[in-house]
């Protein structure tokens, strides 16, 4: 199913992004505020309603849950209490009892997700991305490049979160601690790199923090290892080392690396937690990178055939986003984002990230036609035999008056596409017919002369070619995949949108176009191009 792609120069205003965010009425929080004050009473959010619905989508919870606001809770409740710092936080305490932000920071993200089930199987990379509207990167450490250090650092530098886990291999090992302190699937937070003397060395070290607030590492450089004694005490203080049961620890890094010049691309499916209620899973996505040729149009099918990509995506995976380091030459490339199986639909978002500005932009064609002038009709004398054939044809479908109405053109075109091999066709309607005749029709009575009915033909011919070229299959269809090229052959060069919204309107289940469907769609975009070509 074609994407429908919504042109990001048409932004909406600050103020219209901010109403739609806070609730569907279109109400800012100011206005929320002030009506529930003026009509004494508190609010109560109609799209994420204090009921079952919004715990669960696919089963009733085994225990009634009650819905209590924080004053019923607690006598002083603050959103944010003595300011915030990375260990203000210990994972499944509640130090503050009185405060709440971070429950009600919960409450937001399940409401953006459509309920606290749809939260389930939470990942970190998910996680921070929504809450910072960054790009996510993961390396496994057996493949990782040999600049991660610095990638790490760079990052950090640059206000960047990460974080780090243990891949487990089932689930009995979720949450197990190692022997050396750590604990399986487990997710951790990256807070600093550092290089440090020792012992005549430059030793890489990583600063890591368990969101228990406790649990550490426990083998070299963690807290209380000998190595903290060989370093002196001015190293010592500038790492602001303390030997505390704070969940922070270092690590060491091993790899040298290198400098070097990338950009980052990811891919990312939307509203897949939140349509999970609907049946919807993850779609299995990736991309690939083509150096464009120097043309800014649509390429063709056979570009494809004949070019190599010059990146792609590590793997086709069923996760939200496919994200991916690159080091490619200066140039124009393409990005072209997949399913990996055919003719599925999603929405979805490309982001591309790199130190030196790039612009971006999506390939498109202009909206152009260019139809080839109409031949006339032999003049009486001159005609050949063929021609004197289809002069007697047309005067028995016309009768006596000469001419045909909108119902004899039906007739015949119904008998005749039946008729005609390795094409489907159901039927032309009568509106179709009176399409046609609008069309045609240069004097204005509503029927066809000899001269417009032999034009018309004439063009059906060639439609019938143009069809016949791209059913590739020989399956009387023609692949909705195929439209673009078939239109062009026909005179008709469109953009995305518009070539879009004809596939969703002609094309069957299957993306599949049968020849009357093709001839509608030739008829209206010919009246249409009619019609503007008179007003200019």
């Amino acid at each position: 199913m074609p994407y429908i792609y919504k042109d990001p120069s048409l932004k909406e205003s600050i103020a219209q992004q901010t109403c739609r965010s806070v609730h569907s009425s279109g109400k800012t929080y100011e206005q929320l505020k002030s009506e529930c004050l003026s009509k004494g009473v508190l609010f109560e959010d109609v799209d994420f309603p204090a009921n079952d619905s919004s715990l669960f989508y696919s089963e009733k919870p085994s225990v009634p849950f009650v819905w209590k606001r924080p004053k019923e809770m607690v006598a002083d409740p603050e959103f944010i209490l003595g300011g915030a710092s990375r260990t203000d936080v210990c994972q499944g305490d509640l130090a503050d009892l009185n405060e709440f932000w971070s429950a009600l920071l919960e409450k937001a993200y399940a409401k953006l997700n459509g309920s606290y089930e749809a939260l389930k199987g939470g990942s970190t990379l998910e996680a921070m991305e929504d809450f910072t509207g960054g790009v996510t990167e993961t390396y496994e450490i057996r493949s990782a490049p040999a600049n991660l250090f610095e990638i790490m650092d760079k990052a950090l530098k640059k206000g960047s979160m990460l974080g780090c886990s243990i891949d487990i291999s089932s689930s009995s090992e979720t949450e197990a601690k190692t022997p050396q302190g750590l604990v399986k699937g487990h997710a951790y937070s990256i807070t600093a790199t550092d290089v440090v003397n020792f012992q005549g060395q430059k030793v890489k070290l990583i600063r890591i923090r368990n969101p228990w607030g406790q649990v550490e590492w426990n083998g070299a450089w963690s807290d209380n290892s000998s190595e903290w004694n060989i370093i002196g005490a001015a190293e010592k203080n500038r790492l602001s080392q303390a030997s505390l049961d704070d969940g922070e620890f270092c690590l060491k890094e091993q790899d040298e690396g290198q400098k070097d010049c990338t950009f980052i691309a990811a891919l990312m499916q939307k509203n897949r937690r939140k349509l999970r209620k609907t049946g919807a899973d993850l779609l299995t996505i990736g991309y690939t990178i083509y150096q464009c040729p120097g043309s800014e149009s649509i390429l063709e099918k056979d570009f494809f055939k004949f070019n190599a990509s010059k990146a792609r995506s590590k793997t086709y995976v069923n996760l939200r986003e496919v994200c991916q380091r690159f080091k490619l030459p200066p140039g124009d490339y393409m990005f072209i984002p997949t399913t990996y199986e055919p003719h599925q639909e999603a929405d979805f978002c490309l982001r591309i990230f790199s130190e030196k500005k790039a612009d971006i932009k999506e390939m498109d064609g202009e909206i152009n036609v260019d139809l080839p002038d109409p031949t006339a009709p032999t003049p009486p004398p001159k005609e050949t035999e063929e021609e004197r054939q289809f002069r007697t044809l047309f005067e028995q479908i016309s009768g006596q008056d000469l001419e045909v109405s909108a119902e004899e053109l039906q007739y015949v075109l119904n008998s005749v596409l039946r008729r005609t091999k390795n094409i489907k066709f159901k039927e032309m309607s009568l509106l179709s017919c009176n399409n046609i005749i609008s069309l045609m029709d240069t004097s204005g009575n509503g029927k066809l002369g000899f001269d417009e009915f032999k034009i018309f033909w004439d063009k059906l011919k060639t439609w019938i070619g143009i069809f016949m070229q791209y059913d590739l299959d020989r399956s009387g269809t023609m692949s909705s995949y195929e439209l673009r090229l078939a239109l062009k052959s026909a005179g008709f060069h469109l953009n995305n949108i518009v070539l879009q919204l004809i596939v969703l309107r002609y094309a069957d289940d299957h993306f599949q176009i049968e020849f009357d469907d093709f001839l509608n769609c030739l008829i209206r975009l010919e009246n249409s191009y009619s019609k503007h070509d008179a007003s200019t």
